[in-house]
């Protein structure tokens, strides 16, 4: 798959189909790859690529430090997952496209909406993470990190990661650069000789900042409230993609479409049916 470097960082991409330009963040949490798309949970279930493949030219890739993309040590915020995916957008030489995220890839859809509404034309939000055990989940996991870093430093973190090969979502010992760790060398060398204190200081802020609410986090609501952009929401029910979470979205994106569809009967036909049909209107 081709690479492109945004911001210096490595993203992995590809283009799949084509027609109008749907580009795709990856489910995953904190393993966004584009083989999500396939393989996770419902998504396996209900091939969406394949769907809208037939119909659209989907652009997909592994989220900053995920998968085979770079990272680089330093407070992650939303707004740096939403200028990697304008960048791949200016890369392609693509003015405007629909957006899709799925799980934790809905965030980054919202505040690029937020940020750049010229450039979007429509948002897919399918299984949006959200609610009090997502929240509290993921401030444990790094918190684990932390406490992994505290008691036995960083090479011993580099030394986890080239053994296990895990990435954050799995193993929360790795963190969130555990991925890059595993595949880039350099990195990982360097990111053994780096300040501990400092290294601290960046992970316990971008998880508190990251996922600040026990809600749906990525764009603040008075934002959402002023979007004129049509929004589909497919809700998920489990403790990390709570149903508070969609209907919160619906609550605050005025032209949302709220897919009321039972998790039981989100099949390969019914949501790819549904997905298509909203995605032929806004086109229009």
């Amino acid at each position: 798959m081709p690479i492109t470097k945004i911001d210096g960082i490595a993203t992995r991409y590809e283009v799949i189909g084509e027609g109008p330009p749907l580009l795709m963040f990856s489910p995953g949490g904190f393993n966004a790859t584009i083989e999500m798309w396939s393989s996770l949970g419902i998504y396996a279930m209900t091939k969406p690529l394949v769907h809208l493949a037939k119909q659209y030219r989907c652009i997909v890739f592994d989220r900053r430090e995920t998968g085979q993309s770079g990272g680089r040590v330093e407070r992650v915020t939303w707004a740096h997952y939403v200028n990697q995916g304008l960048g791949l957008l200016d890369h392609l030489n693509i003015e405007k496209a629909h957006l899709m995220g799925g799980c934790m890839g809905c965030c980054p859809v919202t505040a690029f909406a937020v940020a750049h509404p010229e450039r979007t034309l429509s948002m897919v939000l399918t299984w949006p993470v959200g609610g009090a055990r997502y929240r509290i989940t993921a401030h444990l996991r790094f918190a684990e990190h932390l406490a992994y870093v505290h008691q036995y430093g960083l090479e011993k973190v580099v030394e986890l990661v080239k053994k296990d090969g895990k990435p954050f979502g799995a193993d929360p010992r790795g963190g969130p650069w555990a991925s890059v760790i595993a595949h880039d060398a350099a990195f990982a060398a360097t990111f053994a000789l780096q300040d501990v204190l400092r290294y601290k200081l960046i992970v316990s802020s971008m998880g508190r900042t990251l996922i600040d609410r026990d809600t749906s986090p990525g764009a603040e609501p008075e934002d959402l409230m002023r979007l004129d952009i049509p929004a589909l929401i497919v809700p998920g029910k489990d403790a990390s993609h709570a149903t508070s979470a969609a209907r919160y979205l619906e609550e605050c994106l005025p032209r949302a479409e709220y897919w009321d569809m039972p998790v039981a009967l989100q099949t390969e036909e019914t949501s790819s049916q549904r997905l298509l049909q909203f995605l032929a209107g806004a086109t229009q």
